[in-house]
Parts: structure tokens; sequence; C-alpha cells
């Protein structure tokens, strides 16, 4: 049986140089709504998908909790499964935290939005109103817009003529920036542009300045965005230039370097310590080629969402770009953050291939731990046979997101949360011998939702193998929509700026706005 720890013994495990983790494993909409500062969202249907480049130490001591009811316990159990050997409840959950009189926080990847807030005021970092900006471009000024944003973001809209530069990627544009008359850079809303806008400030710009809210200020004032946009940056220059920048941040900075043969034996020796390789270049670049082991984070999300790829905030980061530019950038705003531990690979990717150490191909990802392990026990069928338990009147369960569900699924599959399909399930379908057929967007979800019904007594669940992408491969149709959830979509929190209200867009603004209080 796991262990409890009670509130106050938790703030002091959290407050020390330890090496720990905190994760809540409630629904991501639940930890939005209130959590512990400095906690990680790991709701429990990602804990297998996850925990593993999360505390890749299986030793290091772990804090698991959600409101104070039963579904902590039950996380702390998979993960006890997948071998960690020090994981504890926290007695009593969220409520006892409160009830403790200790602080909680709303939002997601709240350290991150506070940081640049602080910078913001700190550093007096220069921005516009999108009404200053709109005159501007009526007025055919010479301007440069630089969305700072994903290239899924970016594709979905952004400010008229804006040119799509991901934050990371910032420091190999300065130098053509630095002959244009007027940089502006956006977001979505605050954090991604204002550290654009510094990091170009650090680098020695001085013509840059941020749009204040970003594509939700613009759109609060009135204007239209530029739906699907489908320009391409060229490749930025000056690359020799970045790279003698970043040397001198990381000098000036006094930044840590780490030669491939150390970065070897870190990965290799299991005795030292929790190790985050992060790669900040983008996904393409990453599928070509890349240190095994490594987690890709471009750059700017590495700074946006922190606390949602280190939780172990006293382990090691090691920060891996094709040379050194983009690592030194996000070493920098990691030490800026408070992160102790933090170096970049000497001479980057090229470095450690000159050295004749491997690397490995394909897309960002890893197995989910302990899936061979639920497939042994999982009654697969294909779409034929689904369609034949359908017809006998199996109920279907989507186990998969509440956003992949709303995209596509099995016709007269009900969702339901695998976080809580064990808990739920039972009180709503109550015969542990009713046939249940289980799907999801690939089949992975489904295999461990199966797992955990079987160990709720249910005696009679079959698994759609390789999921709805199997059944559309196989030319049948899909439905969309959310209209027959069976617990409440608060799995996926998306932004304002793609889902949201005017109202929901002033509201998330203003709660940024008060984080750097």
């Amino acid at each position: 049986m796991n262990k409890t720890i009670v509130p106050a013994d938790t703030a002091v495990l959290m407050a020390s140089d330890g090496l720990f983790a905190v994760f809540d494993v409630r629904e991501r909409g639940e930890y939005n709504q209130a959590q512990i500062p400095g906690a990680t969202s790991l709701p429990r249907s990602q804990i297998e998908f996850r925990i593993g480049e999360l505390v890749p130490d299986r030793r290091v001591p772990i804090v698991v909790y959600d409101e104070g009811g039963r579904r902590a316990a039950m996380a702390a159990i998979t993960l006890s499964e997948l071998g960690y050997v020090d994981v504890a409840i926290l007695k009593g959950g969220l409520s006892a935290w409160r009830s403790d009189g200790r602080e909680t926080v709303s939002g997601v990847n709240v350290p991150s939005k506070a940081f640049g807030e602080r910078v913001h005021h700190d550093r007096e970092v220069p921005d516009l109103s999108a009404e200053e900006l709109k005159a501007l471009l009526d007025g055919k000024s010479d301007l440069t817009i630089l969305d700072v944003r994903t290239p899924e973001e970016y594709g979905r809209f952004c400010i008229p003529g804006g040119i799509n530069a991901p934050g990371g990627e910032l420091i190999l544009w300065a130098e053509a920036l630095r002959k244009k008359p007027a940089v502006i850079v956006n977001c979505a809303g605050r954090t991604r542009s204002i550290i654009g806008t510094a990091a170009l400030r650090r680098l020695g710009l001085t013509n840059v300045r941020a749009l204040r809210n970003g594509t939700m200020g613009w759109v609060l004032a009135g204007y239209q965005l530029e739906l699907q946009p489908t320009r391409r940056a060229g490749v930025p220059t000056g690359r020799n230039e970045a790279i003698a920048a970043a040397l001198q941040i990381a000098a000036d900075e006094k930044l840590g370097w780490v030669t491939a043969a150390e970065l070897a034996r870190w990965v290799e020796d299991p005795v030292a310590g929790v190790n985050y390789v992060i790669d900040v270049r983008a996904e393409p670049e990453f599928g070509t080629g890349h240190l095994d082991g490594s987690i890709n984070v471009p750059g700017g999300q590495a700074v946006q969402r922190a606390d949602d790829f280190v939780p172990v905030r006293n382990g090691r980061i090691v920060f891996v770009s094709e040379q050194s530019p983009r690592a030194v950038m996000a070493a920098y705003w990691y030490r800026q953050m408070g992160f102790k531990n933090v170096s970049v690979l000497q001479g980057g990717l090229d470095a450690w291939k000159a050295s004749a150490r491997p690397v490995v191909s394909g897309a960002a990802g890893r197995a989910p731990l302990g899936l061979e392990w639920a497939q042994r026990s999982a009654r697969l069928v294909d779409s034929t046979e689904l369609r034949k338990h359908s017809a006998a009147g199996a109920l279907i369960l989507d186990a998969g997101s509440s956003l992949e569900y709303e995209n596509a699924h099995v016709p007269g599959a009900k969702w339901i949360s695998r976080g809580w399909i064990d808990l739920q399930l039972p009180e709503l379908f109550s015969d542990r011998a009713q046939r249940l057929v289980l799907t999801c967007a690939d089949g992975r979800q489904s295999i461990f939702a199966a797992r955990q019904l079987a160990q709720a007594g249910y005696s009679n669940v079959v698994v759609l193998d390789g999921g709805v992408r199997r059944w559309v491969a196989a030319g049948l149709e899909t439905a969309a929509g959310l209209d027959d959830c069976l617990v409440k979509p608060n799995d996926v929190v998306l932004s304002p700026s793609i889902r949201g209200s005017k109202q929901d867009m002033l509201d998330y603004l203003n709660w940024e706005l008060k984080l750097k209080h």
C-alpha cells in the first residue's frame, strides 16, 4: 500500500533543493481551475504515456494528489506498477491543502506566464496596442510582424501580414531583423511576445516591440485576423552571427557547457540523477536525427510550458540544438526563471555526431510504459467484429481525449475520460457482465482502459484494434461532436484565442496581467 504525506510535509519537500515531483492527477480542466503552486499536471490517462520522460529516474520521490477522492490512490498504484519506488499520496488532496490555509493558483503554465509578466515589468519591454499597430498598417509603414506561436497555431490565423518565426528561432533571425525599420512580435496573448521581444533586445535590437495582448487583443479591438495564412518564411541568414551572439550570452551569463563525452556518461550512468535532455529544434529537424532519449520541445514552448516538461525542478537540464544558438537562448531563459542546474551541449548535435556517437531518427515520443503488459490481456476486435458487437447491443465507449472524440469517433460511441472510467462507469452501468467495446484514436488508451475495467470487475470487454484511425483506414464513416459524453469533457484546456468568446479572452488577459503580483 502506498504511503501518504500531509500538506505541511509536502510544502517542506517542495521548498527543498532535493529531487522530487508533485503531480496533479485530475483532469486538465480541473487543474486549470485550481492547483498547488509548483505542481505539474499529469492526468491519470497520461501517466503511462508521459511519466517515463517526466521522471526518468524511478527512485525520485513522487507526490500525487486529486481533490481528495480516489484518483490519486489509483494513480499511485499505477506508478508503483511501473516501477516507481517512492510514491506518496497527499492526504486529503487539494481540499486538505486548502483547509491547511495554503495557497492555490489557477490557470495552466502559471510559473512561465508569471515570469513573462515580471520580465515585462522589470525590463520595461516596449509594446504597442492593437489600435497603434492597425494605424501603422493602414499608413503603409515598413513593418515586420513576427508571429512567435507554433506553426500549428499560426496556420489557423495570424495578424494580417504576419510571418511565422517560432520564439525559439528568434536568435537565428536577429541579424536580419537588425536591419529592419520596425519589428513587431506577437503571440496569442502576452507571454511569448514579451519573451520574444525581450530576447531580441537582449541580443542588441532596439527596433522591436511586442504587440500588447497578441491576437486576442487584436480581436478585442474589433479587427479581423488573416485566416489560414500560407506564407512560408525563408531561412534566416546570419547563422555565424547567431553563434557568436550565443557564445557571448553564455559567457556573460556564465552558462554551463557539457561536452558530448560528459553528456554520454550522464545519460548512461543511472546514478547520475535526473537528466532532462531537451532538443529545442523544430519538430521536422528533430525527426531527421536526435539523441536517443532526448525530448523535443521547440525553444519557445520550452519557456512557455516549463512546468509541463520539467517536473523535477532540481534535476539536471541539458539543452541541445544543431550547434548552439537556440539551445543557449533556452538555457538563458531557464536560468532567468530560477532553474539552477542548466547547461548546453557544447557544439550541439553537430559535435555529438562528430564524436561518432549515434543519433536516432523519427518523430518525438516514446512507447507508453506498461503497454506490452496491458496488451497481453486485451481482447482485440477489428471493424467487422465491432459492428457485430454493436448490432448485438454492446456499449461502445471512446476513452481517448474529448478533442479527438469531437473530431471523429465510431458512430454510436459514448465518450468517457480514462481518468474516470473505472470510477464512473460502475455508477452508470452496474452490470459487470455487460458487453463493452472500447475505442480511442489509435487504440492505446483503449488497451489501458480495458485493463482498468477488468480490475473493476467487468468481464466482457473488447478493444477496437488500431482505434478510430484503423476504422477510418477501412473506409468506414465516423461521427463528430460532443453530444454523448458520460462525464464532463474537461480533459483539454484550449486557449481562448482558439475557442473562446471575447469575454473569455478578456478574462484570460486580465488573469495574465495579475500574475506579476
